[in-house]
């Protein structure tokens, strides 16, 4: 799901996870987010679902004594993904106006991240 730069993530959400599927599961157990994701909507709306949020709080906020740091920890896998896409510059600086033309360069950054993975 693509969005304007000027958009902000969090209005996403909602879609996206509609959008996933997990084997036969239509909703992960548990979602981990940054702190921009931290706001009393996106967590009601994960609480309904059923799905643990695992987002840290704000510094205006509360501390969220149920706050799992080891399954946070586990998003720098997501981050480093992100990273090593945006070495790309055409991708990091997002030189393309289409979606499908943005999209169609992730993918080709993948698949060169694939190839100098796999050959010498």
């Amino acid at each position: 799901m693509l969005l304007p730069g000027q958009a902000h993530e969090s209005t996403a959400l909602e879609p996206a996870l509609r959008a996933v599927r997990i084997g036969r599961r239509t909703r992960p157990g548990r979602l981990a987010g940054d702190k921009g994701f931290s706001y009393p909507r996106v967590r009601r709306w994960l609480r309904r679902r059923r799905i643990a949020p695992v987002i840290p709080t704000r510094s205006d906020q509360r501390p969220d004594p149920g706050f799992d740091r080891e399954a946070y920890r586990g998003r720098n896998v997501i981050e480093r993904c992100v990273g090593w896409l945006k070495e790309n510059r055409r991708l990091g600086t997002r030189y393309e106006k289409l979606a499908g033309s943005f999209l169609a360069m992730v993918k080709l950054a993948i698949i060169r991240r694939y190839l100098r993975l796999l050959g010498p």
